[in-house]
C-alpha cells in the first residue's frame, strides 16, 4: 500500500500553517514552521495573488495532510459524503473524524495522528472487545475502544502506562467518552462539523471536487 515516508514537517511548510502532526514537538520552538517560514525547495517563492482553484486545492491538501489520508481515498471519503443526506462538506468532516487513527487520537491515547495509526497497525486496540488493526475503520456510536492488555497474565506495557496514567494530554472532544481508569474510550454520538477545530474550511474543499 503507498504510503508518504518524507519529513511531514514539510506539509505544514507547504500549507504555511502548523497542522500539528509531530505532536509535542508542534507545540515547541522546533516546529519546522516556526524555525523556517518559507516553503520547502531552494526557489524563493514569488508573492503574487492565488487563484481560486489554488486556494481550493490547498484547503483539500490540507485536510488531507492533517488527517494522513492519500488521495485516492480521499476522493472516496468526498463521494461517500456526497452520496449521503444532508451538507456534503459536514458530512466529510464527520466521515474524516470518525476514522479509528483520528478517534484513538482525539481520545488522547497518541502523541498525533500518525502515531495511531501506526499503534493500530500493531494491534494494540480493540473495538467492542475484538482487535481492530485497520485504522481507516469508521468508528459509530456506541463502539468502545480499548487497549488491549498484553502477556498471559493481562498485564499492562510500559509504553502504555506512559500514554495513559494521569488525565488525557489533550482535551477530548464531548462526543467521545474516557475512562482513565479503564483505558478506555466510548464514541457516544457522532461529531458536530461545529465542535471539530482542525480550522479546515470544508466549502472549498467540495468546490474543488464539484468542477
Amino acid at each position: 500500500m503507498a504510503r508518504y515516508t518524507d519529513a511531514v514537517c514539510r506539509k505544514c511548510r507547504r500549507i504555511g500553517e502548523k497542522l500539528f502532526l509531530k505532536g509535542e514537538r508542534c507545540y515547541t520552538p522546533r516546529c519546522a514552521v516556526e524555525r523556517r517560514r518559507k516553503p520547502p525547495g531552494n526557489s524563493i517563492p514569488r508573492r503574487r495573488r492565488s487563484s481560486d482553484w489554488a486556494l481550493q486545492l490547498r484547503e483539500k491538501q490540507k485536510a488531507r495532510f492533517t488527517y494522513g489520508v492519500l488521495e485516492k481515498q480521499f476522493r472516496k471519503y468526498f463521494e461517500m459524503a456526497r452520496d449521503n443526506p444532508g451538507v456534503t462538506g459536514d458530512s466529510l468532516l464527520q466521515l474524516l473524524e470518525t476514522r479509528f487513527d483520528n478517534v484513538v487520537f482525539r481520545l488522547s491515547f497518541a502523541e498525533s495522528r500518525q502515531h495511531a495509526r501506526q499503534l493500530v497497525n500493531h494491534s494494540h486496540f480493540t473495538v467492542n472487545g475484538r482487535r481492530m488493526d485497520i485504522p481507516s475503520y469508521l468508528v459509530k456510536p456506541g463502539d468502545v475502544i480499548e487497549w488491549k492488555k498484553g502477556g498471559n497474565n493481562g498485564s499492562v506495557p510500559e509504553f502504555i502506562q506512559v500514554l495513559t496514567d494521569g488525565p488525557p494530554k489533550r482535551t477530548v472532544p464531548i462526543w467521545l467518552r474516557v475512562d482513565s481508569g479503564k483505558r478506555a474510550g466510548e464514541m457516544v454520538a457522532l461529531p458536530d462539523p461545529s465542535e471539530i477545530d482542525t480550522n479546515i474550511d470544508v466549502r472549498l474543499v467540495v468546490e474543488f471536487y464539484s468542477k
